[in-house]
């Protein structure tokens, strides 16, 4: 799948990916995709880099995937942010974190929803920081 040059239909288009996903990963990832918009209700959805269902607000927040055997929830900036309850299980670099969801991650919806909301905390204070500056 192409990039969406019209992200109007993104919604639409992940949607599509969740219908085509036929095991419990289309499952969750709805799931996942709710509590996002839950956290942020004024979250864009974007479509981007060859089929990445992708939240945005004040920039991108986070990407999801479907893999082979899990959901990965990549968190743009969540090495710059707190996760308090631990809930990122992937990455150790400058910038991104994520969330790998398999089959039996129990995950807490009200952490999860905290860390979708300070996602969206960072990336306002990181708008903000720009206006600022110019």
């Amino acid at each position: 799948m192409a990039k969406l040059e019209d992200q109007s239909q993104a919604p639409q288009k992940i949607d599509e990916l969740i219908a085509s996903i036929e095991d419990w990963r289309g499952e969750r990832l709805s799931q996942m995709r709710e509590w996002i918009k839950e956290a942020v209700p004024d979250v864009t959805e974007t479509w981007k880099w060859m089929g990445s269902p992708v939240w945005e607000k004040d920039g991108i927040m986070i990407v999801g995937d479907a893999h082979k055997d899990k959901i990965k929830l990549t968190f743009n900036f969540g090495a710059l942010y707190e996760d308090p309850h631990g809930l990122f299980n992937n990455g150790n670099g400058n910038q991104r974190r994520a969330i790998d969801v398999d089959e039996s991650l129990d995950l807490n919806k009200e952490h999860f929803i905290e860390l979708v909301r300070a996602a969206a905390a960072y990336n306002a204070e990181k708008k903000a920081a720009k206006k600022t500056a110019k």
